[in-house]
């Protein structure tokens, strides 16, 4: 069981209620159960999750990481690796994941810096069991943050990330797929028979430092002015809680 925090951007979250109170319920429907996660992408902090206060009540939650084979994910991983169970790292459309095994599979700040989304997903919905859950938080392509991103140039991104992210690896490849956007992912569901059970929206652009954060925020709010909204700045990621229904042959009405 890990219950361990990330030295990654988002490593001072707290408990995300959003995804912990779906994990708290489905962990609940599991009593005398050990539940099995998968973490696809080494960025974010199991502690938005709520598994250390489950563990502190005595549920047994294993977790495995996977992640891409990038110099920045072994960098990551290496450093916190030991808090995981298990870890896989490979090709992410073809490194050994083992199918209809986990309840719950949280993939968080992967999808907007990998290619083949859809693909990914696949492999990542294949992992679940039925009536497994997909926690899903990620970049938004048609937003200002991810048009900003995508059009700086490398030294700018840089630069901007170890001042937003002091001591952090990054930042990783700003790829945004047409896919990775509401409707894209609402389609990808449609298509596979899943179930949304919930969505929402975040903004998590650091306020520190300061003039910095200032700027960011209004050059994203010049770009959605520019575009007349196409590229909105109002949030940068978008949150999802994903079903997997027991019967691979239900259709979704």
């Amino acid at each position: 069981m890990t219950t361990a925090d990330r030295g990654t951007p988002s490593a001072q979250r707290t408990t995300t209620p959003f995804f912990a109170e779906p994990l708290r319920d489905y962990v609940l429907q599991c009593l005398g159960q050990p539940v099995s996660l998968l973490q696809a992408g080494c960025l974010a902090p199991l502690r938005e999750l709520g598994i250390g206060q489950l563990a502190e009540g005595g549920f047994e939650i294993s977790v495995t990481a996977v992640d891409a084979d990038h110099p920045l994910v072994k960098k990551v991983l290496h450093d916190t690796g030991s808090a995981y169970d298990d870890v896989i790292v490979g090709d992410l459309r073809t490194v050994p994941v083992p199918q209809r095994t986990y309840d719950i599979v949280y993939c968080a700040l992967l999808l907007e810096r990998v290619e083949h989304v859809e693909l990914v997903l696949d492999r990542l919905v294949g992992a679940l069991k039925p009536g497994g859950l997909l926690l899903l938080r990620t970049g938004d392509r048609r937003c200002a943050a991810a048009l900003l991103d995508r059009m700086l140039p490398q030294p700018a991104r840089e630069a901007i990330w170890s001042r937003l992210h002091p001591g952090i690896p990054g930042p990783f490849p700003a790829v945004y797929e047409k896919s990775v956007c509401d409707e894209g992912i609402a389609t990808y569901a449609l298509m596979r028979g899943l179930v949304i059970a919930a969505r929402g929206a975040q903004l998590t652009l650091p306020e520190r430092p300061a003039r910095l954060s200032s700027s960011v925020r209004v050059t994203r709010a010049a770009i959605s002015r520019l575009t007349r909204g196409r590229f909105e700045d109002g949030h940068d990621e978008l949150l999802y809680v994903i079903r997997k229904p027991q019967d691979r042959f239900a259709r979704v009405v």
